[in-house]
């Protein structure tokens, strides 16, 4: 195994999903491929994660097929395929719209003032940038994601409740519904893996996380400034990459914990300069 490339349980368990869904090896030594893995490593633990999870590497029991059920999911009024979209207090500028899966990219979502007042709130608040453990529930340190950042209570402040609320005007979903702002800050060379945001029901850890607001059905990435270069956020399964440009957003829904709904995503390393993000996750019912 490369010493730069930690083979983490989420990309163990993305390579089972892959699989459940259909994929063959080969499409998805490809996605790992296209996604930066180095070859070696991506078919060491294509190799590893198949023979531990079945004595066939090439079949996968029927009873993994099975797909969790499809529940609803925020989604922004897309219909007619509007340029731009009410959003309470602003209208904000449909860049690029997916259907399949649902994705959009947003301008304007906030303004320079408030982008510089996030990162002025967030950046004494800093510290390196945990995962959830699959088995506990818990957070750690993961080599796979090299950021730093902080979460502020829902509501915790005026510009925070006001973002909130803007959120939740152009998504369709309430407040209670979401989770505090996460801020994140990557120098150059920082990166986040490609990963999924929703968590596996199957793994032990997990149902004390769900029973804070039951699943996450959908993010939104907000960028806070423009990196000089590098720093998009990937989509593997889609072949594309999101410019981080200052005040623009990026929303993604997913109905099922499951990699069919092509959710997988990364933040690529920033080459040149630092960037700033913002996150909102949002629950299926109320977050506490």
């Amino acid at each position: 195994m490369s010493g730069s490339q930690v083979v983490t349980p989420e990309l163990r368990q993305w390579i089972i999903e892959q699989v459940q869904a259909g994929c063959q090896p080969a499409e998805v030594l490809a996605s790992m491929r296209s996604s930066g893995w180095d070859e070696d490593v991506a078919i060491a633990a294509l190799e590893h994660t198949l023979q531990q999870f079945t004595a066939d590497p090439l079949r996968v029991p029927a009873q993994g097929l099975a797909l969790p059920p499809a529940v609803r999911v925020p989604e922004p009024a897309l219909a007619g395929s509007p340029s731009r979209l009410w959003a309470g207090d602003r209208e904000v500028s449909v860049l690029v719209m997916l259907r399949n899966p649902p994705l959009v990219v947003l301008g304007g979502l906030l303004s320079d003032e408030e982008c510089d007042a996030l990162v002025a709130a967030a950046e004494p608040r800093l510290a390196r940038s945990e995962t959830v453990v699959l088995e506990t529930g818990g957070n750690e340190i993961n080599p796979s994601r090299t950021s730093r950042g902080m979460f502020f209570g829902r509501g915790e402040t005026p510009l925070c409740q006001r973002i909130e609320a803007r959120i939740a005007a152009l998504v369709n979903w309430p407040v209670v519904n979401g989770e505090g702002l996460q801020v994140l800050h990557y120098r150059p060379g920082a990166e986040y893996k490609p990963h999924h945001d929703y968590f596996d029901p199957g793994q032990p850890g997990m149902a004390a996380v769900l029973r804070r607001g039951g699943q996450r059905v959908a993010t939104l990435v907000m960028y806070l400034n423009t990196p000089q270069q590098g720093g998009g956020t990937t989509f593997p399964d889609l072949s594309l990459e999101v410019a981080p440009i200052k005040g623009n957003a990026v929303f993604f829904s997913y109905d099922r914990p499951h990699a069919t709904t092509r959710t997988l995503h990364g933040g690529a390393p920033v080459i040149s300069g630092e960037k700033w993000v913002a996150t909102k996750w949002l629950r299926e019912g109320e977050f506490i």
